[in-house]
C-alpha cells in the first residue's frame, strides 16, 4: 500500500519515530443487512474499510472518500459509532504509528462494489452470519455498529503510554 504523501513529508523530518494520525473506518450496511468488506492487499485478511485521513479532512468526509476509493460504492455516513485508539505498531521498516480511529456506520447510496484501488485484492459484500475471519478490533466495531444503541462507545485506553 502506497503511504500518503503527507505521511512521507513527516517522516523525512521524524525518521521513524511515532507518529500519532487521525484515521477513519466505515461499516457499510446496505438495506439487506449485509456488510461490505475488504481484503487488503498487505496483510491478505479481510476487513472493514478506511484509512488515514488528509491534512484538514473533515472525517464524514474523509471516510466517504476511503470507502469509495477501496470499492467504488458511495457512501452516507449515518452516526459515529465510536473512537478507539489503536496502540502504537511498529512496521517492518522500522516506522512506528498510533492511529485514532473514528469509525461510522454508512449506508451505501450508488457504486458497484468492486476492487478499486491497489488497497484490497477482493471486495464483497457478507451476510452477518456468514462473516468471513476478522481482527478482533474489527469485530468489536463492527458489534456496535450493528447494535441497537445509537449511542458512540468509547472505550477506555490501552493502557499503553506514549512516549517521545
Amino acid at each position: 500500500m502506497a503511504v500518503p504523501e503527507h505521511v512521507l513529508r513527516l517522516r523525512e523530518k521524524v525518521g521513524t519515530d511515532l507518529l500519532f494520525l487521525p484515521a477513519v473506518c466505515g461499516i457499510v450496511v446496505d438495506d439487506a443487512g449485509r456488510v461490505l468488506l475488504n481484503r487488503r492487499t498487505d496483510t491478505g485478511r479481510w476487513a472493514l474499510l478506511g484509512g488515514i485521513l488528509d491534512p484538514g479532512e473533515d472525517v464524514a468526509a474523509g471516510v466517504v472518500r476511503e470507502v469509495l476509493e477501496e470499492t467504488g460504492v458511495h457512501v452516507r455516513p449515518d452516526r459515529i459509532v465510536g473512537v478507539w485508539t489503536v496502540p502504537p505498531l511498529e512496521y517492518p521498516n522500522g516506522d512506528r504509528a498510533s492511529y485514532v480511529v473514528t469509525a461510522f456506520r454508512c449506508t451505501p447510496l450508488t457504486g458497484e462494489a468492486r476492487v478499486n484501488d491497489d488497497e484490497s485484492l477482493e471486495v464483497a459484500w457478507f451476510a452477518q452470519e456468514a462473516l468471513p475471519p476478522l481482527s478482533t478490533s474489527n469485530l468489536e466495531r463492527l458489534a456496535v455498529a450493528l447494535g441497537d444503541s445509537a449511542a458512540a462507545v468509547f472505550p477506555p485506553s490501552s493502557g499503553h503510554a506514549l512516549t517521545t
